[in-house]
């Protein structure tokens, strides 16, 4: 495996909340169409989903993340306890005091940064779509949903059927004005004992087939840790994109459109088509 190289799960499209702007080589996934059909007002505010991993913290890696607003590479990563930052001299490992009390990261440069994937549909075993997000509010409530089912299901996290929700709320901070956020939950309708009974249906079923959903976290686990930031170069313009437009919409601030999209690359689209 090359050395600094994070391998991360492969990412057919990307799940984003507000105005959908087609651009970069970005358009609608079919999948959005057809979920908006029984979405009320066409207002698509669930995603069914499953996890690719049954460790949470493999599907969601959250750090504290300042980026170069240019380029969209990251300069310093932390967990709140230590942090990797770029420096004339190289990389180093320092404190990481949070960006509250940061004099690095001061002035909002630094950031909670959240990657969630997710797989949505069943065209790909191990291709997932990615949610990324600077918001506290999705990253909280998603890390809080994903150790809980995570328990309740003993660690069979990958084979519970969930969906992702978009929520809002108001507070004085946003001046009674929604914002809002992305929730995980049961899929509607199922109840949580019927969800657990069927993901250890489905462990122990994916297992008589030869399945080794325990290798697939090792190896996922040893992938992210291969390089000292987990960022790729097509990531970088979608980083630049997505968090320092000219203007910004986040879900921790109002939006135009209150839904969630899924958008997929040009090439791969055209690669499906051209191999039937």
């Amino acid at each position: 495996m090359i050395k600094g190289l994070a391998i991360t799960p492969p990412v057919l499209g990307r799940i984003s909340i507000g105005r959908v702007v087609e651009k970069n080589g970005w358009l609608l996934h079919p999948l959005d169409e057809e979920l908006r059909k029984n979405a009320p007002n066409g207002k698509l505010r669930t995603i069914p989903v499953r996890m690719l991993f049954n460790e949470a913290d493999l599907n969601l890696r959250a750090e504290y993340t300042m980026f170069d607003r240019k380029s969209g590479r990251p300069m310093c990563v932390g967990n709140g306890d230590t942090c990797k930052r770029r420096t004339q001299s190289g990389v180093q490992s320092l404190p990481c005091p949070s960006p509250s009390l940061c004099e690095f990261g001061k002035g909002g440069l630094c950031k909670p940064y959240g990657r969630l994937n997710v797989k949505v549909g069943d065209d790909d075993d191990l291709g997932t779509f990615i949610f990324r997000t600077t918001g506290y509010n999705s990253i909280r409530t998603l890390a809080a949903r994903l150790s809980y089912y995570q328990a309740v299901s003993g660690g069979l996290l990958a084979y519970m059927p969930l969906e992702l929700k978009l929520r809002g709320k108001s507070t004085t901070q946003s001046r009674r004005t929604p914002i809002y956020y992305v929730d995980l939950g049961i899929k509607e309708g199922v109840p949580l004992q019927e969800a657990v009974a069927e993901a250890q249906e489905k462990a122990r079923q994916m297992k008589e087939e030869g399945v080794d959903q325990a290798a697939l976290d090792l190896t996922a686990a040893k992938g992210f840790g291969n390089a000292l930031f987990e960022y790729d170069e097509d990531e970088v313009s979608q980083v630049v994109e997505e968090f320092y437009p000219p203007t910004i919409d986040t879900d921790e601030g109002p939006v135009d459109n209150s839904s969630v999209v899924s958008k997929l690359r040009k090439d791969v689209d055209a690669t499906r088509s051209v191999s039937g």
